[in-house]
């Protein structure tokens, strides 16, 4: 099968670490790149910049995927007390109230992927241990598992530092209830699998903490291979609150692409970090925030990343979009994510997700 890659930077709006952090070496996103895979085993990719055109025809078979980053629909240790916070705002606000101003752009998809990073329950479970400090735990009752449903969210990676905040049964309960509102569910060992107009999409949904891990990582992509025609990363690791990617995570990214994924896409540091083009597949190290109860002021920057797959006489093409956005309006968190409408603001997200400059703002 063959796998053309046009990665387009386009604004679309509806209605402290110890590694040595050098950026990766970027080719332009706006090239084209063909991507030839043999059979279902294995890829072999040209080198970055050996791009080709494709003429454009008329396709039934195309799916539309949009990726957002980590959504923490919690508040630190489970309170609804205090004044504001997202557990006290779900209380009093409907499920609709958080994802509002994006919805429209996730219906109107055909899977939205999110990171849900926090426990639902309604058991008073006592908190794991946890060695790092400071140390937080995250969670709220298992209706507001709803708040991803009304927002249009198809699925969701539980695989992520904070899902067994409360132990196996916290994690249970979590996963149940996302489940129960028919959301699919996807974490190490337990990759989603997905058709929509011919093309059968895999997920795979893990952590990624050191480079080793890439190797389990491939290992699981491997078992997917055979019964799906795209395969997907949709990690979460690396340091928090850095911009750029930790040299470790990018050859372990590469890695992966070398391996054989379409596509990667990374979350956990809770900013936005840069995407490359690597072998004519993107990788995108951090999508930052989204709808995050963790912070009442967070990085005010965030991105939907789509990914448009089109499968033409057997072959796949795929061409990606960036839509900058706004973690949250006014001067603290409402918990409401909104595109951003500033030509000034949207051009610095976008240039530097292109790693054209330093910071997204």
């Amino acid at each position: 099968m063959m796998i053309c890659v046009l990665s387009v930077f386009c604004c679309s709006v509806a209605a402290s670490c110890s590694d040595s952090v050098n950026p990766p070496v970027r080719t332009d996103p706006s090239t084209s790149y063909q991507t030839s895979r043999t059979g279902q085993s294995g890829a072999t990719r040209p080198p970055s910049g050996e791009g080709g055109t494709t003429t454009p025809k008329e396709s039934l078979q195309k799916v539309t995927l949009s990726f957002v980053g980590d959504c923490l629909i919690a508040t630190a240790d489970g309170t609804t007390h205090r004044p504001g916070s997202l557990n006290w705002t779900a209380d009093r606000q409907p499920p609709s109230y958080f994802f509002e101003k994006v919805a429209g752009i996730f219906a109107n998809d055909d899977f939205t992927i999110a990171n849900c990073e926090n426990v639902f329950t309604d058991s008073d479970l006592p908190p794991v241990k946890k060695k790092q400090q400071p140390a937080f735990w995250f969670k709220s009752a298992t209706k507001n598992a709803a708040i991803l449903k009304s927002g249009n969210v198809d699925i969701v990676s539980l695989a992520n530092n904070h899902t067994d905040d409360y132990g196996a049964q916290g994690f249970d309960d979590t996963e149940n209830a996302v489940k129960s509102t028919g959301i699919l569910t996807g974490y190490g060992g337990k990759p989603v699998v997905v058709e929509k107009n011919g093309i059968r999409i895999g997920i795979v949904c893990c952590g990624f903490w050191d480079y080793n891990q890439h190797r389990g990582i491939v290992n699981e992509m491997k078992r997917i291979e055979e019964d799906t025609d795209i395969q997907i990363i949709f990690f979460h690791g690396g340091t928090e609150k850095i911009h750029q990617p930790e040299e470790w995570k990018v050859s372990g990214a590469r890695e992966l692409v070398d391996a054989g994924a379409d596509l990667v896409v990374g979350g956990h540091p809770h900013v936005l970090q840069p995407m490359e083009i690597y072998k004519g597949v993107p990788i995108v190290y951090s999508l930052g925030n989204f709808v995050y109860g963790g912070n009442t002021m967070p990085e005010n920057r965030t991105i939907i990343f789509q990914a448009f797959f089109e499968k033409i006489d057997g072959e796949i093409k795929l061409s990606t979009d960036i839509i900058p956005c706004y973690v949250y309006g006014g001067k603290t968190n409402n918990w409401q994510p909104y595109p951003i409408e500033n030509k000034t603001h949207k051009s610095r997200v976008l240039d530097f997700m292109k790693g054209k400059r330093e910071l997204p703002y």
